[in-house]
């Protein structure tokens, strides 16, 4: 990832994995914590080529899976699952950078 809205976008979602403990990060949880949030973690990944699948378990988790863009969804790049979507988003995202990079 190259370009300045990637990097951006790797930043954010890196501090987002840390403990809201510092002012700033409890700010940054405030803003993404949230469906607005949500698209905005997920219209990111679009840009930066990346398709979202978001699913609701019955037992009150999600499933985010970030797959290449354009590819038949059998390869995930991120995934992840947790008790909300917001932060399923924020996890799988990071995940499938993290992956891209390696």
């Amino acid at each position: 990832m190259t370009d300045a809205a990637g990097r951006r976008l790797r930043a954010v979602l890196g501090f987002l994995q840390l403990a809201p403990r510092a002012p700033e990060l409890r700010l940054l949880h405030r803003w993404l914590d949230s469906w607005t949030g949500l698209g905005l973690v997920a219209s990111g990944m679009h840009r930066q080529g990346w398709d979202l699948q978001l699913t609701a378990s019955g037992a009150g988790h999600w499933r985010a899976t970030f797959y290449v863009m354009g590819m038949a969804h059998s390869i995930a790049g991120g995934s992840a699952w947790e008790r909300t979507p917001w932060r399923a988003v924020q996890r799988a995202g990071w995940d499938a950078l993290q992956r891209e990079e390696r």
